[in-house]
């Protein structure tokens, strides 16, 4: 064996030795470090301590910003959810509103006993006449017919001006005139007479119909509820039209005019109840007043 094999042999040894005493010489119970180990655990901690701090903050950094992410995704499945729940609750809204509509209709139906009721549903709203028409779903086939009132829950809304088949049109009160007034009564205290007149148009300021009083003497106060008469044979007695909104002197002095304000909503309506008088009109008409309805 050569000088330089044993000789690193021996360096070899000699570290072993060293390394086996330096173990079991730190693993005694001491209370005191030596100088060379405190150095050495103090070198230590200052390279963790100083590798620690950025690893701490970027470590938060991500933390934060996947708690941002996912901050950011939860917010947006909060808004597409509201903007859900809006929907739903509009539909929920709209849905009641027309249940509520279609329960006053069947309420009406059934409370008829005078007439046919034809129940039909609005289609369409004429862009001509400043919306004074609408179109229904029921037509010639369903036995609707010209001059036919037009009622809903509230009250009458029109009349029947042309049909086809299975649709037609229906002139809203607010499109009516002198060649399509409506004999009226109005429905005063028992210990007082019907006061009568005519609907003879309607006023776009006062947003009411004009109502032309026969009598003149008797007071006639606001609140008044106005029901068609039956003369003239078009439309049936009883429909309610509308409230005295306000009363003025007519010309000459001789007459009163009213203004009544419509019972029925005639800008917004879905259902209504077209009136069939024809199932109970009297076989002998002789006695009607012609001229005072169209």
């Amino acid at each position: 064996m050569s000088f330089f094999r044993r000789k690193r042999l021996f360096i070899i040894l000699v570290g072993f030795i060293i390394l086996v005493g330096l173990i079991g010489f730190s693993l005694r119970d001491r209370d005191e470090l030596s100088t060379f180990e405190q150095f050495l655990h103090d070198t230590v901690g200052w390279v963790q301590n100083t590798i620690q701090v950025p690893v701490q903050f970027t470590t938060s950094l991500i933390a934060n910003i996947e708690e941002m992410r996912n901050v950011y995704d939860e917010n947006q499945i909060l808004k597409a959810r509201l903007s859900q729940y809006k929907n739903v609750l509009y539909e929920v809204q709209e849905l009641r509103q027309e249940n509520e509509e279609l329960q006053t209709t069947l309420n009406k139906t059934e409370s008829i006993t005078d007439f046919e009721p034809i129940q039909a549903s609005v289609i369409a709203r004429s862009p001509e006449q400043w919306f004074k028409m609408v179109k229904i779903n029921k037509g010639k086939q369903h036995g609707v017919e010209p001059n036919m009132a037009v009622i809903t829950g509230d009250g009458m809304i029109g009349k029947i001006q042309s049909r086809s088949q299975f649709t037609s049109t229906v002139l809203l009160l607010n499109g009516f005139d002198r060649s399509n007034r409506i004999s009226v009564n109005i429905d005063l205290t028992d210990d007082e007479e019907d006061m009568t007149g005519f609907i003879v148009g309607y006023d776009e300021d006062e947003e009411a119909l004009l109502l032309e009083l026969n009598q003149s003497q008797t007071d006639v106060s606001e609140g008044e509820l106005v029901f068609s008469s039956g003369m003239g044979g078009v439309f049936p007695k009883g429909l309610k039209i509308g409230t005295i909104k306000e009363v003025t002197p007519g010309k000459y002095g001789l007459t009163q005019v009213a203004y009544v304000e419509p019972s029925a909503d005639l800008y917004n309506m879905n259902h209504v109840i077209v009136v069939d008088r024809s199932a109970a009109m009297p076989e002998d008409n002789g006695n009607t007043q012609a001229g005072e309805e169209e």
